[in-house]
């Protein structure tokens, strides 16, 4: 089982922010999705790949626990880590302080594969998928 780990790291943007400063609860989505593409685009199968390949992967389920907000300016890394790719994708989340390390929130996200031409879910894993990651599992 590959078990596979990105990050990437930000300052939290003014835009994000509410009056007092701190970002909207909402924003963590955004912020889970762009280290999910992060990990997704280092497994060799991004969101391009999985569309040429005749499959979307919508989220099914979105999984939030915040343990302290983050503020304006604040530099955070988000790490996303592939927890479970059989007949899914299981992302999990840690978003840190970057200079103190502190946990600010985890979380997690389910995907499933549903081929775009039927609109149906797909009850396996795409061959894609596995060629991917085996692919991957070769480079590591």
């Amino acid at each position: 089982m590959i078990e596979h780990r990105s990050q990437i790291e930000f300052q939290v943007p003014f835009f994000d922010v509410d009056s007092m400063h701190i970002a909207w609860h909402g924003h963590y989505a955004k912020y889970f999705e762009l280290a999910r593409c992060q990990l997704l685009e280092e497994l060799g199968h991004d969101y391009d790949a999985m569309a040429a390949s005749g499959f979307s992967w919508p989220i099914v389920d979105l999984r939030v626990r915040y343990m302290r907000s983050l503020t304006f300016k604040q530099w955070v890394r988000v790490t996303a880590t592939l927890k479970r790719w059989d007949q899914q994708l299981r992302i999990a989340y840690r978003v840190r302080d970057r200079d103190s390390g502190a946990s600010l929130a985890r979380g997690s996200t389910l995907q499933v594969p549903v081929e775009i031409e039927s609109g149906q879910r797909y009850p396996d894993t795409p061959d894609a998928v596995r060629a991917a990651l085996a692919r991957f599992a070769q480079r590591s």
